[in-house]
Parts: structure tokens; C-alpha cells; sequence
């Protein structure tokens, strides 16, 4: 363990006197007695109070009273004894180390503020290393410096190429600008930089590279909304180009505050290759992939149903869209009515339908009532003998002058469900518009774009959706019609950015055919070709692929890249724009009509660009080779494509990955990285998933800089939350932060979001485990401290790390372990086990190094050997060894904790000849066959039982102090081990006042506890 003098802080106990390091006047011991009586009484505020007692009970009293007192006399007593030892003692000249102790039980006067004094670029500003672990003064300066001097660019070979140790590209999943960076961010950035500083350090040109993205939606609503909340204007009283100015503002205001957090978090990117989706390489490549794709005839023009948001006004993917379960009768809000009106969601509605000609009624069931003015058909099961006399006629609408046919069909109806008889929509529902298709029905859309009904809807025009709902059900009441209500289980799809209830809505829209690229991703993975784990995923990837539909591209939004398609108006002629063969493309108006007239070749024409733009998707799909300058083959692009790791979270596997798969490959007929990680999502410590609206969402800032509770309520009123979900938020604030959230820094989160990630679909995150991984921090501060203490200031280490032949026991064991640790930590990296990596190194570090091998050098590196060469030797081999375990060790976690470790390295100096400058550019330790003692590691180990068992011997007999303790074996080698290892073995036993080897002849020790450590050896403490 680290020495607790150098580690422990002071606490409140210890006198003013014992701390201040002046000799105190002689003690007075009768005064001292009197003083301490007066201040030991208690007040009770009783004593001017006249009490009449009994003879009996006044005895009694004086008899307490004298015993009392006679207790507060021998404490007192004994308190001027500790007094007057202490005067004796202060007159003798002052050991700090032993002082050290009693200064740990005086409170510490609060540490100043830090203040950084280094120059923005420039290398840290060092003085000596502060008796304390201060994250937010040890993290100060580094990154400005890193970046300044360019350690984060991929570094060549001498040609120009890569190096030979190989190339490791990591394309970070850029997040949107509109938002701040949330702990699966942090969590991200954690194993990502870790993966990507390994690489570097392991000597290859790696290459990280950052970037945003424009995020459509959420940026064109963020954007409204502030024009609204400050002007009063909407994106339409300005007209498109000036919006689209007004959003470029707004990036450029605001996009930096992610550049901080990641910054922070110590992400080592390559700044100068930063890019933003909108920016001219990647819109050019946006264009180019619609235009190859609608060429060769993957993307195409349909009018078809889509995902309609009635807030946001534009069409989404599934993906897009969440099912939100209800168990039966809900009453909800929906976006856009008043906040007190509720409608009702969970249940199946029953209406009978007149049959025309005659008085029998055909009765069905709809979730959506509503959508009954859309209705075209009216399916029953072709085996249905209940309905077999209706097939071929008619039912009347009971609102619409239209008949509406009855048909059969077997894939849309099931029997024993509801009536039997389903009400075909196909304009409106995603099933209907298959059966729809199926009886060549009529397509009745009744919805405007803003959630109104339209002229279809007949006496509903003009009503909005969920009030047309209640005035059905009210209507068919009044007709006689109504038959019923029942629960219903189900869901109901919510648009995942606005929440919002989805529509299914008729679009003429651009749509991607997705089946054939979807066969050769999987193909990818079944070739071995990408590797995605955990193997959850890749199952997920198959499952999800197999069953791809067609993907909806196009988005009713003016902000983002506009669709680079252009309508053909033939001069006297009419066309649908629902004809696909009436389109071109082309970056620009230009290359379109080029590409119109060698179409149509002597006609007269316009063109009409789409005023629709790109699903944001289909930008990011290109991400991984986008960045590197393509369509252009650009020596990035040659040098960097394909990527080695993709890593994400498992919930995009979908939306973002499968997409750059698929498009990797058509496009540029590779797959666009090698390997996908796929981490998991983090939840809060009782495992629920992270909402705003329970408090328990967490701000990776505020972790590393900690918060106070009433920071963390004051940031729920900076949101978007209703008054009672605030309540309900502050609620579970108080409970899962009553103290608010301490300061971790940014290593120690880093560091326990990599020890968390075991390739599991969750993560239950709780604080107080970064916190410990902060106090672990402060152990590497303090042993590193400690160290350089008995290095000395004139210590030189030696040229090389190779070990010199003099090393003992304890020096040959801690290589060895030094050397596992180096394996273990490699191969977990390798094989992506974040858990099994940060454990090697945090085992290393604490168990061995500190725990055992400091604590065996300390009489070593402070004995005085100046008459003794033997002792000479001994003492610099130690100093050596503990060199090499401290600069190993520091570049063993560097991948982890970055800030920390550059601090003590620089710190600890470099060997001759050495001019690595940073820690960022140094070796990372591999296996390194010289430090390998199997036999000295066995020696010491054997010793190590020992120790462990007089320990807990001492402990079972609650012994601190004057500890008598003995070892026997009747094996002759490990006799003389320990024997030779005695002063090793005292120095891991705290407290230890005697030790003796026994000869195994000996009669067995008198009044002590034996205990076993290991076979043939048994060790005594005396009682």
C-alpha cells in the first residue's frame, strides 16, 4: 500500500498544537485537569433550578456524581500525561514523517483555486507535483498543447506512406449540431480514444477522425423555434434562402460547444480534418450518390405511403418512428391541441355498415375511427360463411354519397378476430395500402399536411384529426350506427423527434430499393469481411436485413442537402410528376439539362428542381469515405479507406451503420470498415432508461466537474419540460444526487465507462463508481509522488530498461508482473474486452505495484548505504526497477486516463537519450520476454503467502502493533527463502515487531495462532 503519510488527508481530530510545528510552554497539569473539568460538563440548563430531594435520592446523586467524577479525574489525568509527552517531545527537533500522522487528523485549510498560467498552445507550466490530486489543475493545459504541437495527426513513413506497424482509422460518429454531448457520448469518446491512442502508441498512422452533422430536423425546429420565440416570424416569412442563412448563423453561434465537450473529454482528434455534413466535400458527395444511385435506377419516384409528423410537416423512416406499447384505454396529449384536451388511444371501435339494399348491417372495428371517411372497402375471409351471401355487394357510407365494395380477402382478415370483417383504408394505413393495391382500389387521402381534414372528409373539412375522431364517434351515435368499445392492447407510433402521433400518409416521394444492397452486407459479414460484435448484434443485423422495405429518402424540409433532381416540362405536353422518366439529375441546372436534352433530344423544356430535401441518413451513409474527399480519389481517401473500427451504439445499428454498409459497397465496391463495436446503452444506477423527465439524464461535464443539486434543478427549468415533469425530475434529482454529483475529473469517468463496457446491451451507471475510479486516480498521484521521493533529485535512470542482472527477488517478481499485465492488457485490447483491459492495468497498479512492491523497496530506498556497496547496488537496482514499473505503468494506462498520465510523466523524466516529448507518442508495452522470472515470480508468491497469513492472523487477534510472528516449513529451500526475504516480508507487515524463521525440528511457539500458507509451511502469531 502507499505510504498513508503521503496519501491520507487530514481530518478534524488532532489538536492545533500537534499540527503547527511549535514547541509548546510547559503543562500545567492542575490547570489542564480544571480546564478540561469545566469544559466536560454538560449544560443542561438546570443548574439555577432549586431541587428538593429526599434523603435516599440525594444520596444516590452523590454517589453518581462522585463517580462521574471520578471519571472525568482519571480522563483528565491521562490527557495531562499525553500533554506533557508531547512538550517533551516538541522540544526535541521536529521529524515531518512522523508528525505526518497527526496532521492527518487536523482539517485541511481549503486548497486555492487553480489557476492556469500556461499560455494557450504552449507546453504546461509545471512546478512541483502538488501534495494532492487536483483533476481540474492535473487537466488543465495538455489538450491545447497536444493539438498545438500536432500529436494527433497521422504520422508517415519516411515516403510519405504508411507506416509500417499498419494503419488504424476510426470515423467518429458525428453527433448532431444541435444538441450537447450525453454520457453515451462520453462512453463513445471513452472507448474509441482509448482504442485509438493504443494504435498510436503501438507506432501505426492513425487517424481519428471528428466531424458533425447537420441533423436535418431537429436543426430546421430548433431554428423555428427561435425565430418564433424572438421575432414572431415563421422559415415562410422569410423565404427559403434567407432561413437557410439564418440556420448557418445558428451553427456557427452555437456548433462549438461540442468541439468543448470533446475537447474535455480529451478526444484525440484530428482537428484539421474536422468536417461538418453541409460542408462542399460532403454535399458534393451527397449529390453524387443520388445521382449514380437514380441513374442505375436503385433510387425512384413513387407515390406511396409514408410516416407523416404533423408538428414537424415531413415524412420520416420507420426508423424514425417509435412504438409507444399501451396496455389497453389511454388517455393522451398530442402535439399541436390544447394541453387539457386528452383523446383516446388503446381501444377498438365498433360501427356497423349498411348494407345497400337492403336493412342488414355489416359491423367493424378500427382503432383510428376517424379514418372511416377514407374507407374503399369493406374484407372479408373468402371462407367466412357468415359473410359468403355479402361477397360482391355494396355498403353505403353512412356521411359520403359513395358505395364502398365488399371483398374477399385471405392475408388481410383474420376470422376470429373482432367481427370477422375489416374496413380497408389504403390511403391511410400501411396494411390496407397492400390490400388496396391487391383489389385495385381507390386511393381517398383525406389529410392536409397540417393535420387538418381536407375536401374527402366531406362536412369534417377543415377539423383536425383527433377532433374529427370524437365528432365520428358523436355522429354515429346519433345515427344508431355506434355499436361498441372495447380494450384494445396496442401501439401507437410516435415520431421519436417531435412526439408527435404518426399518420400514414400518401407522398409522392424518392424511395431507395434496398433488398439488393441489404443481401450484399450480409453477405460482407457471412464472408468474414466485417466483423460486428457482440454477437447479439450480428444477429440483430441478419434478422433486421432479411426483412428491409424500401427507403423513404425524401424529407419536406428547407435545411439540409436539397434533392439534386429536376422535373422536365416538356413545351406542349402534360405530365405526371409521379412519372419516373420525366426526372433527371445533376450537381447542378447545368449538368441536368445536359442530361434532359440528351433524353429528349429537340424538345423544348424547363426544369423544375425537387424543393425537397435528403433524408439526413443518406448523408451520413457516406460518413466513412465522404470525409476522405470522395467521389475524388484523394490520397486521404487512398491512404484511409476502407476504416478499420466502426463504433457506435447498438440502437443505430440500423438507422446509420447497415445504411454505410450498404452504400460502402455500391458505391465504392468495398466494405466501408472491417470491424463494428457495438456498446452499450447506458441507464442510470437502478437500470431505468435516461429521461429528462425523471432527472436522471447526465451531463458528462458535470461529472468531470461536479455539480451541486441545485445546479442540477436549475438545468431542468433550461429545458423544454412541462412545470410538473420538472417537479417529478427534481424528485428523482434529490433522490439519486442528494449531494449533488462530485467531481470525478475527466480520467476517472473515462475510466470507469471502459471498466463498464463488457460487451452487454446495458449499463447501469452509478457516480459513486467514478467517483471511487477519482480516489484510484489520487493513488497513482500519490504513489508516483511517493516514488519520485525516493528516486531522489539526483536519481539518473539507467540508458536502457533491460534488466542488468542485479535484480532481487521482489524486483525480478514485479517485472514479471509488470510483463502480464503488458500481455493481458494487449490482448484484451485486441480482442475488445474494455473490462479485462482496464482491470489488468488497475490490478497492476494498485495490488502489485502498490500494495506490495513500494511498500518492500521503502527500507531499501532509505537506508543509508554510503559505507556499504552492496546496499549501493541493492538501493539503485530497486530505483531502477521502480522507474521502469512507473514509466510502463503510466504508458499501460495512458489509453485510459490521458490527462493524469501525462502529468506524472513528465514528471517523472525521461532516460538518456530518450526524447520522446509526449506520452501521447510514446511505446505502449508489449510482451517483453527479459522480464519474464517465472521462477523468481514463484519464490515471491510462496513469500506473499506468508505475508497474507500473518496478516490475518494479526487481524483475527486484533493486533496492530508489537506483532511477534513466526514461519516453519520443513522444505529447506523455502527455508532459507525466507530467511533471506525477512526484511521484504517485515515491510508488507504492518506493525511487526519480531520475525523468526524456525528450524523445522523446533518445538512448536507457546501462546500463539498458527495458520497455513501454502503447503509444508506454517506461520505463528503470538497471542
Amino acid at each position: 500500500m502507499v505510504d498513508s503519510k503521503q496519501s491520507k488527508q487530514p481530518t478534524e481530530a488532532s489538536s492545533t498544537q500537534a499540527t503547527s510545528g511549535i514547541t509548546s510552554p510547559p503543562v500545567d497539569t492542575s490547570s489542564s485537569v480544571k480546564k478540561v473539568t469545566e469544559q466536560a460538563k454538560p449544560v443542561t440548563g438546570k443548574e439555577n433550578q432549586q431541587e428538593e430531594l429526599d434523603p435516599a435520592a440525594a444520596a444516590k446523586k452523590a454517589a453518581k456524581e462522585a463517580k462521574n467524577e471520578e471519571k472525568r479525574l482519571a480522563k483528565m489525568a491521562k490527557f495531562a500525561a499525553k500533554q506533557a509527552k508531547l512538550t517533551e517531545a516538541k522540544k526535541a527537533p521536529v521529524d515531518d514523517s512522523k508528525s505526518d500522522k497527526k496532521k492527518k487528523a487536523t482539517k485541511a485549510a481549503p486548497a486555492p483555486a487553480f489557476v492556469n498560467k500556461t499560455p494557450k498552445g504552449s507546453k504546461k507550466v509545471m512546478s512541483e507535483l502538488a501534495s494532492a490530486y487536483d483533476p481540474r489543475a492535473v487537466e488543465s493545459a495538455w489538450y491545447d498543447w497536444w493539438v498545438a504541437e500536432g500529436f494527433f495527426k497521422p504520422e508517415f513513413g519516411p515516403d510519405g506512406k504508411a507506416k509500417p506497424e499498419g494503419t488504424f482509422v476510426i470515423p467518429v460518429p458525428p453527433p448532431n449540431v444541435t444538441g450537447s454531448l450525453h454520457i453515451g457520448h462520453a462512453l463513445t469518446v471513452a472507448i474509441q480514444d482509448t482504442l485509438i491512442r493504443w494504435n498510436r502508441m503501438l507506432g501505426k498512422t492513425v487517424l481519428y477522425n471528428p466531424g458533425m452533422d447537420h441533423a436535418g430536423i431537429s436543426c430546421q425546429s430548433v431554428v423555428e423555434k427561435k425565430l418564433w420565440h424572438e421575432k414572431k416570424i415563421t422559415r415562410h416569412d422569410l423565404g427559403r434562402e434567407k432561413f437557410v442563412e439564418s440556420v448557418w448563423e445558428w451553427k456557427e453561434k452555437y456548433g462549438n460547444r461540442i468541439r468543448t465537450q470533446f475537447e474535455r473529454l480529451g478526444t484525440s482528434f484530428d482537428w484539421d480534418r474536422d468536417v461538418f455534413t453541409m460542408d462542399a466535400k460532403p454535399s458534393k458527395a451527397v449529390r453524387e450518390n443520388f445521382i449514380r444511385l437514380h441513374r442505375d435506377g436503385i433510387i425512384y419516384r413513387a407515390n406511396r405511403l409514408v410516416n407523416w409528423c404533423v408538428t414537424l410537416n415531413t415524412a420520416l423512416s420507420n426508423l424514425e418512428v417509435e412504438n409507444k406499447e399501451l396496455a389497453g384505454r389511454t388517455l393522451m396529449n398530442v402535439s399541436g391541441y390544447d394541453p387539457k384536451e386528452k383523446f383516446e388511444f388503446g381501444v377498438l371501435n365498433e360501427f356497423a355498415y349498411e348494407v345497400e339494399g337492403s336493412k342488414e348491417r355489416l359491423v367493424v372495428a378500427t382503432t383510428r375511427i376517424e379514418t372511416m371517411l377514407g374507407d374503399t372497402a369493406v374484407a372479408v375471409h373468402p371462407e367466412d360463411k357468415r359473410y359468403t351471401h355479402l361477397h360482391g355487394k355494396f355498403v353505403v357510407h353512412p356521411f359520403l354519397n359513395r358505395r364502398i365494395p365488399i371483398v374477399t380477402d385471405d392475408i388481410a382478415v383474420d376470422m376470429a378476430f373482432g367481427t370477422g370483417a375489416v374496413k380497408i383504408t389504403p390511403a391511410h394505413d400501411f396494411n390496407d395500402y397492400e390490400v388496396g393495391k391487391r383489389h385495385n382500389l381507390e386511393f381517398i387521402n383525406l389529410l392536409n399536411d397540417d393535420g387538418t381534414y381536407n375536401e374527402n372528409a366531406g362536412p369534417y373539412k377543415g377539423m383536425k384529426r383527433f377532433h374529427v375522431r370524437n365528432k365520428i364517434i358523436e355522429d354515429l351515435k346519433a345515427k344508431g350506427l355506434f355499436v361498441d368499445v372495447k380494450n384494445n392492447p396496442m401501439t401507437v407510433p410516435v415520431c421519436s423527434k417531435s412526439g408527435d402521433i404518426i399518420e400514414p400518409l400518401m407522398k409522392p416521394q424518392w424511395w431507395v430499393k434496398c433488398k439488393g444492397m441489404a443481401d450484399k452486407a450480409m453477405k460482407a459479414v457471412t464472408d468474414g469481411e466485417l466483423k460486428i460484435t457482440p454477437k447479439v448484434s450480428e444477429g440483430d443485423w441478419f434478422r433486421w436485413l432479411n426483412n428491409i422495405n424500401d427507403w423513404c429518402i425524401s424529407r419536406q424540409l428547407w435545411w439540409g442537402h436539397r434533392i439534386p433532381a429536376y422535373f422536365v416540362n416538356i413545351e406542349g405536353e402534360t405530365h405526371d410528376g409521379m412519372d419516373d422518366k420525366m426526372w433527371v439529375s445533376g450537381h447542378d441546372e447545368k449538368e441536368a439539362r445536359l442530361e434532359a436534352e440528351r433524353k429528349f433530344p429537340g424538345k423544348k423544356f424547363t426544369l423544375e428542381q425537387d424543393p425537397d430535401v435528403l433524408d439526413t441518413w443518406f448523408s451520413s451513409g457516406l460518413w466513412p469515405f465522404s470525409i476522405l474527399g470522395w467521389p475524388d480519389k484523394t490520397p486521404d481517401y487512398e491512404m484511409f479507406y476502407p476504416a478499420t473500427v466502426l463504433e457506435t451504439g447498438w440502437d443505430i445499428l440500423f438507422f446509420w451503420v447497415a445504411r454505410m454498409v450498404m452504400l460502402g459497397i455500391q458505391l465504392t465496391g468495398k466494405v466501408p470498415f472491417s470491424e463494428v463495436i457495438c456498446h452499450a446503452m447506458i441507464r442510470d444506477a437502478h437500470g431505468r432508461k435516461m429521461s429528462k423527465s425523471l432527472g436522471n439524464v447526465i451531463d458528462p461535464i458535470d461529472v468531470i466537474e461536479g455539480i451541486t443539486l441545485s445546479g442540477l434543478h436549475q438545468k431542468l427549468l433550461e429545458g423544454n419540460l412541462d412545470p410538473r415533469e420538472v417537479k417529478k425530475a427534481e424528485s428523482g434529482q434529490k433522490a439519486d444526487f442528494p449531494k449533488g454529483i462530485p467531481e470525478c475529473g475527466t480520467d476517472a469517468l473515462r475510466f470507469a465507462l471502459c471498466a463498464y463496457t463488457t460487451g452487454g446491451r446495458d449499463i447501469n451507471l452509478d457516480i459513486s463508481r467514478v467517483e471511487g475510479y477519482r480516489k484510484f486516480c489520487n493513488k497513482l498521484w500519490n504513489a508516483t509522488r511517493f516514488a519520485l521521493m525516493k528516486l531522489g533529485d539526483n536519481f539518473k535512470a539507467n540508458a536502457s530498461a533491460e534488466p542488468t542482472g542485479n535484480e532481487s527477488i521482489a524486483d525480478k517478481w514485479i517485472l514479471s508482473k509488470l510483463n502480464k499485465c503488458a500481455i493481458e492488457a494487449n490482448k484484451a485490447l485486441e480482442e475488445r474486452n474494455f473490462m479485462a483491459a482496464t482491470n489488468a492495468v488497475y490490478q497492476f497498479w494498485l495490488y502489485e505495484l502498490c500494495d506490495v512492491y513500494i511498500e518492500v523497496i521503502k527500507p531499501i530506498c532509505d537506508a543509508d548505504t554510503k559505507d556499504d556497496k552492496n546496499a549501493q547496488l541493492r538501493k539503485v537496482t530497486a530505483q531502477n526497477t521502480l522507474y521502469t514499473c512507473l514509466e510502463a505503468g503510466l504508458k499501460l494506462m495512458h489509453p485510459f486516463m490521458p490527462f493524469v498520465t501525462e502529468e506524472l510523466y513528465q514528471h517523472l523524466g525521461r532516460r538518456p537519450n530518450d526524447s520522446t516529448v509526449t506520452i501521447v507518442k510514446a511505446r505502449y508495452p508489449v510482451e517483453h520476454k527479459a522480464y519474464d522470472f517465472p521462477e523468481a515470480e514463484d519464490k515471491f508468491d510462496k513469500m506473499f503467502e506468508t505475508v497474507k497469513s500473518i496478516r490475518s492472523l494479526a487481524v483475527q487477534l486484533n493486533q496492530k502493533k508489537g506483532i511477534v510472528a513466526n514461519i516453519q516449513t520443513s522444505d529447506l529451500a523455502f527455508s532459507k527463502l525466507f530467511e533471506a526475504e525477512k526484511t521484504s516480508i517485515c515491510a508488507l507487515i504492518k506493525g511487526i515487531s519480531e520475525l523468526s524463521v524456525l528450524d523445522p525440528k523446533a518445538k512448536v511457539p507457546e501462546n500463539c495462532e498458527s495458520s497455513s500458507a501454502g503447503e509444508n509451511v506454517t506461520v505463528y502469531v503470538r497471542k
